[in-house]
């Protein structure tokens, strides 16, 4: 594959689709949209029509990139089209450190191009009765926002404005916890594949991420990528019925970046960190 690597706009959606179905990750409309707003989506065409492969890249200032949905379709495997790709990805970041979540089948590769393990994740999934909580929460409002951003820059270890600002029309829930000192902690939940995917949840402590989870997670199928630094929200979710899915490896690249695991209870989502 010769073609050059090029940057996808909002049109090139049905063929990112089209790839993502080919290797069987399904066609994730809500995710692939988001990322197309916030961060640099790149493709490099089949000569068919449609995609070889994409990458997308979000950019955190220049401290830190999130890299994700790296996909080659089944019929270019193996020819180093992942590796290039990659290559331009982290080129154009132009970012102090990298970071992605690494499936087992992508590991590898990540390994050569220099990435480092620093975590693991298990995907938790089934269905739960609904909310259970007793009112520690309440829907996030414009004036918590500049506050949830300073949280979340503090915690992350860089700057996601674009993430966070566009947090309240993605998620269909978003809530805030309150003190006295301000923002304890705030989460989202946000549908996906007929699924809710449950995150980003941030808060000073355990408890205040569990009041959050007992009154954010709505009834029906949903999913919780789970840091295995958390066995608190493990302990959770089993209480609640969920079971493990599929585990994946988090990965950095450059300098560590210099965030807070024990605060980052639950990512946006594995693609952005």
């Amino acid at each position: 594959m010769d073609a050059p690597v090029r940057r996808l706009s909002i049109d090139d959606l049905p063929a990112c689709q089209r790839l993502a179905e080919d290797r069987e990750w399904g066609r994730e409309d809500r995710k692939w949209r988001f990322l197309f707003s916030v961060g640099d989506v790149y493709g490099v065409d089949d000569g068919n029509g449609g995609l070889a492969a994409t990458v997308v890249s979000t950019p955190y200032g220049k401290d830190v990139a999130a890299i994700s949905m790296v996909l080659v379709a089944k019929r270019h495997e193996r020819r180093g089209l992942g590796g290039r790709i990659m290559r331009h990805a982290m080129d154009e970041a132009g970012t102090a450190s990298l970071c992605l979540t690494a499936t087992e089948m992508g590991r590898p590769l990540y390994e050569r191009l220099g990435f480092r393990t620093v975590g693991s994740c298990t995907t938790y999934t089934g269905e739960v009765d609904g909310p259970s909580g007793h009112g520690a929460s309440v829907p996030a409002t414009a004036a918590d926002m500049p506050a949830v951003h300073a949280l979340d820059t503090e915690v992350f270890g860089a700057d996601r404005a674009q993430v966070v600002d566009g947090l309240p029309a993605f998620c269909e829930t978003f809530n805030v916890v309150r003190d006295g000192s301000g923002i304890a902690g705030f989460g989202g939940v946000w549908r996906n594949d007929g699924r809710a995917l449950v995150g980003p949840v941030v808060a000073r402590d355990a408890g205040t991420a569990l009041s959050l989870l007992d009154e954010i997670v709505p009834p029906g199928p949903v999913r919780l990528d789970i840091d295995h630094r958390h066995p608190e929200l493990v302990a959770w979710a089993e209480k609640r019925g969920l079971s493990p899915f599929f585990s994946t490896t988090v990965m950095e690249y450059g300098e560590p970046i210099a965030n807070d695991p024990a605060r980052l209870f639950l990512p946006v989502a594995q693609a952005l960190g």
